[in-house]
């Protein structure tokens, strides 16, 4: 699935310090202290393919590791992080305290220039789904010259309580990225949790 020029261009320097990393370096110790390695696929401590993906082309093995791979690059690149536990959102898939959180990828079975991730929270009442999802999706979209697919749809699995509300707004990022070949901005002062607002513990925030 991953051609020889793919791989070619892989190697991007990281050229922004990420503000939630605090220096730390996301490679560190995967394979220590009850994390994978980033090249192994441990289907064990992974989230098993949801609703989205279902009727598609898992990426299993080698195909998810490589895609996984370049998640990471992106992620650190455009500062993706789980606020929570202080990383890289694409270490979650290989926090073995979290087995049933993370991303897994499925080819589209219509359209194999595109790419479903579907990601499944740590608990169904994740503060952060929103600006995870959206920092995702931003990442794999605003840098796709990173990767061989023309666009990546992301939604939260529907265990997370406000699934519903979330993918409805990641289908309009997605239509709009699909009519501009642009990923759009969240304009401010839009959409729940936004600035000046008081927002209780079911408030959609998002720093994206």
């Amino acid at each position: 699935m991953f051609g020889t020029s793919y791989w070619g261009i892989r190697a991007v320097a990281r050229r922004t310090m990420n503000p939630f990393s605090g220096g730390r370096s996301t490679a560190a110790g995967d394979g220590e202290g009850g994390f994978d390695q980033l090249t192994a696929f441990e289907p064990a401590h992974i989230p098993e393919p949801g609703s989205f993906l279902e009727g598609h082309d898992v990426l299993e093995g080698d195909d998810h590791v490589a895609f996984h791979e370049v998640t990471q690059e992106l992620f650190e690149e455009r500062g993706v992080y789980d606020a929570t536990f202080g990383y890289n959102l694409a270490r979650l898939n290989l926090d073995r305290r979290h087995p049933d959180a993370g991303y897994r990828y499925a080819v589209d079975a219509d359209d194999p220039t595109v790419l479903r991730a579907e990601f499944s929270p740590t608990t169904e009442f994740c503060p952060q789904a929103d600006a995870l999802v959206k920092g995702s999706f931003r990442a794999w979209n605003g840098l796709s010259d990173r990767h061989e697919y023309e666009l990546v749809r992301v939604r939260v699995r529907s265990t997370h309580h406000q699934s519903e509300h979330l993918n409805e707004t990641l289908e309009r990022l997605e239509s709009q990225y699909r009519e501009s070949g642009e990923v759009p901005s969240e304009p401010a002062g839009s959409g729940p949790g936004a600035a000046g607002q008081e927002g209780d513990e079911t408030t959609v925030h998002s720093p994206f």
